[in-house]
């Protein structure tokens, strides 16, 4: 192919060629959930809050985006876990720095079984949202299942004091095998 039969084809692509805008910068609103959460006298407070988190996190870059990661998460729930892997392969090429489709698409590993997958990916979307509660979460399971017990309690420790109220506290109580030192099984 010449450069100027690239040039031109490269002129010519459609309008969804279009590279995806910047995530959409959520932090403020995260901040004052994450306080929430924390200050949270209920279990079901804090679950109400934590969804109005997802709102957030699964708030992608623009229309396109959002329909793929719609797709992805429809799938996921009907236990398509490689079409949706093929979403979020396609999120994630789209918008390589939204987080979320990154999560998404390791919770679907996580479902799988494939730890090493679902921890590469939940590291790239930490990366690119360090507070993110589910992913932090995510990651402390896969490091658990891996039997990489210490980096898992430090995880999870990092998520618990983002939300004390997530499921997965119980896996640092008092006898359970995530609990601080001395005090797990």
């Amino acid at each position: 192919m010449t450069r100027l039969t690239l040039a031109a084809l490269l002129l010519a692509a459609p309008a969804w060629a279009e590279p995806c805008p910047p995530p959409p910068d959520h932090s403020e609103p995260l901040a004052a959930l994450t306080a929430q959460v924390q200050a949270a006298e209920t279990e079901a407070e804090a679950r109400e809050i934590g969804n109005r988190m997802w709102d957030y996190w699964a708030d992608a870059p623009d229309d396109r985006a959002q329909a793929i990661l719609d797709r992805g998460m429809t799938r996921r729930a009907g236990y398509d876990f490689l079409g949706a892997i093929r979403e979020f392969d396609a999120l994630i090429a789209y918008c390589p720095d939204y987080a979320e489709g990154y999560n998404q698409r390791a919770f679907v590993h996580y479902l799988r079984q494939d730890f090493t997958a679902a921890l590469a990916d939940l590291d790239r979307a930490l990366a690119r949202a360090p507070d993110h509660i589910a992913a932090l979460s995510g990651k402390a399971l896969s490091l658990y299942a891996l039997g990489r017990t210490e980096a898992a309690r430090d995880t999870l420790a990092r998520a618990l004091a983002l939300n004390p109220w997530l499921p997965e506290r119980s896996l640092a109580a008092p006898g359970a095998p995530l609990a601080p030192p001395g005090e797990d099984i």
